[in-house]
């Protein structure tokens, strides 16, 4: 959530800045600022309560230019989102914060600071970084030593851009516990966010890491550890091919993302397999047999889309490997005293790599006698997997918009393949491991399938303009489906919506069911078949408009008070991931039909980087 990008150059920084914050709208937001310095030295601050487009119009119809300048967008968490709370703030006119995160002790800084004659002019929590800077200065200390003062007084995980008027050559970045990333030019630097921020300017980027200070001018980046200690940190390169910021020919990213998927899963399965074999080495690299040999139980922790992948995943850890596996969403692990039980792998979900409650699971997971712990992610330069014992990745690609969509069946297909590795000398025979290999192996033409539904989909999705509540209802894997599926709808098309296991109606769901609430039912053709119909016929006794997402096999069809769409026949072990894209495609078009922000619905942020 937030984005922050600076530059310094020899040529004007102001579209370098714009354009970044229009690649970093993915994050979410609801506010966008700028500050420059003019031809006078001095500060020239434009902020919005909006988007980034009224900020450019904004900069445009002031034409404000300058050489050196950081801009900001802000996702509302201390303050109200207004003009007067976005970012940057200022200590009177000598410095400049932009800041992602929150700082926790701001309240008592703020105290401290008001008893020393400072004045706030924001509800933010990020104000007191500014001023604090600023007394730091107003004691002898130079621009580097007052930031590194006053890092070291701030709690909580969050990432700054600063600009000191005493020092208009120069601006510094400072990472603890939020993600930011040092671009590297010539004349010329710049920090962001993410790399995706910059690709237009630069290809060769530094991954600050957690505690570091970067000093920047045109022509030179220092580096300081959270010591205060100078360090080098490895150069990276990223390819012009890894910008995603192009939508195509499609409307929007979700829309993109969600025809991407048969490409992001042929990705996340390449080179892992051979001779109908999975390739540990290829997954988890080379240091996971050890481990693998000892786990004796696993705890998966997540939030969100990625708990979704982590309860499904559940299903299969205990069906084919035979192993105890227990799931907990991350922001709960935080605040409770687990047993943990002799040979647990701890295993962390999470798209980014840097979710806050995730990433402070995974640090809190090393001092409870966990075995080893263990990262799925799609970035592979994100915290979380640098301080992971063994790491999967899922080579989503970037996934902009906020719905996870893409990232979330390929986490399921990386979960699969972990299931894969525990089942072997377990409960998996090697002919049943070849069989799902080659299943997984022909996923991505069976999804194509699935996408050709679009045009029926979209007709559905007329059913829920005028809809205030959903219910979706699944059994087994298809459980957690529905849960996915009802927190798509819920969050871009902004109508409630709710998931049950499908045995659950008469234990209080079926009180609800009535003609103005659509059922909608997710229906492989399992073992699990007979018994989801007899809870439709439920729901459908009492008046309610049922969708039923059924395979061709399943013997059941339309008829009044029941629509039925036909999927394709599918393995068991994969309807998971097939009968979710339906119900992305569902809350797409619905979100569509009523007119909200698709890719970044209110109130919701990609990349939650704060708790």
């Amino acid at each position: 959530m937030c984005g922050i990008v600076g530059a310094i150059s020899q040529r004007p920084v102001e579209s370098i800045l714009i354009e970044g914050l229009r690649r970093l709208e993915y994050r979410g937001y609801d506010s966008a600022g700028i500050v420059m310095f003019d031809e006078k030295q001095q500060f020239a601050r434009l902020r919005v309560a909006g988007k980034v487009q009224q900020l450019h119009d904004l900069v445009e119809k002031n034409n404000l230019r300058g050489f050196v300048g950081i801009a900001h967008t802000r996702w509302a968490t201390h303050g109200e989102p207004n003009e007067r709370n976005a970012h940057p703030h200022f200590s009177g006119d000598k410095v400049a914060v932009v800041h992602n995160g929150i700082i926790e002790n701001h309240d008592k800084l703020r105290e401290q600071l008001v008893k020393r004659g400072y004045e706030f002019n924001s509800d933010t929590d990020t104000e007191v970084i500014a001023h604090l800077i600023d007394y730091e200065i107003s004691q002898g200390h130079s621009f580097l030593q007052a930031v590194q003062k006053s890092a070291k007084q701030l709690e909580g995980a969050y990432a700054l851009g600063i600009l000191c008027a005493n020092n208009p050559n120069e601006f510094i970045a400072v990472r603890a516990g939020a993600p930011l990333v040092i671009g590297l030019g010539f004349g010329e630097n710049f920090y962001a966010s993410d790399y995706l921020a910059l690709l237009p300017v630069t290809q060769r980027f530094i991954n600050l890491e957690d505690g570091d200070i970067a000093y920047l001018t045109k022509d030179n980046v220092i580096i300081y550890n959270k010591e205060d200690t100078e360090v080098k940190r490895e150069q990276k390169h990223v390819l012009p091919t890894q910008d995603v910021a192009d939508k195509g020919t499609f409307r929007h990213y979700m829309q993109k993302e969600i025809f991407e998927q048969a490409d992001a899963i042929r990705l996340t399965l390449a080179g892992r397999f051979a001779q109908g074999k999975l390739l540990e080495n290829e997954l988890l690299g080379p240091n996971a047999a050890n481990i693998l040999d000892a786990v004796q139980n696993i705890h998966i922790i997540a939030c969100g889309t990625s708990y979704h992948a982590g309860l499904i995943a559940r299903y299969w850890l205990e069906q084919i490997a035979g192993i105890t596996c227990n799931v907990e969403v991350a922001s709960e692990f935080r605040y409770r005293n687990p047993v943990v039980p002799r040979n647990t792998l701890f295993i962390a979900i999470s798209q980014s790599g840097e979710t806050a409650d995730t990433l402070a699971a995974v640090r809190q997971a090393k001092t409870l006698g966990y075995h080893s712990i263990l990262t799925i992610c799609n970035v592979a330069e994100s915290v979380m997997v640098r301080e992971s014992d063994i790491v999967a990745l899922t080579h989503a690609g970037r996934e902009i918009g906020v719905a996870s969509t893409k990232a979330f069946t390929t986490q399921l297909c990386v979960l699969l393949m972990l299931t894969l590795l525990f089942g072997r000398n377990r409960l998996l025979t090697a002919e049943k491991e070849r069989e799902i290999i080659q299943q997984l192996q022909e996923l991505p033409a069976r999804l194509n399938q699935v996408l050709n539904l679009d045009d029926a989909i979209k007709s559905l999705a007329h059913r829920f303009a005028n809809k205030n509540h959903t219910l979706f209802l699944g059994r087994g894997t298809q459980f957690p489906v529905a849960l996915e599926g009802a927190l798509k709808l819920k969050e871009i098309s902004y109508i409630h919506a709710e998931a049950y296991p499908a045995g659950e109606l008469k234990h209080g769901p079926l009180a609800l069911v009535d003609k103005e609430m659509p059922v909608i039912v997710v229906l492989p053709n399992n073992h699990l078949l007979e018994k989801v119909k007899s809870n439709i016929h439920e729901v459908r006794a009492r008046g309610g408009d049922i969708i039923v997402f059924a395979d061709q096999h399943a013997d059941i069809t339309s008829a009044p008070g029941i629509t039925v769409l036909d999927m394709p026949s599918t393995p068991d072990i994969l309807s998971p991931i097939i009968y979710t894209i339906p119900l992305q495609l569902l809350a797409y078009h619905v979100a569509v039909l009523k007119g909200t922000d698709v890719d970044q619905p209110r109130n919701l942020a990609k990349s939650v980087t704060v708790e």
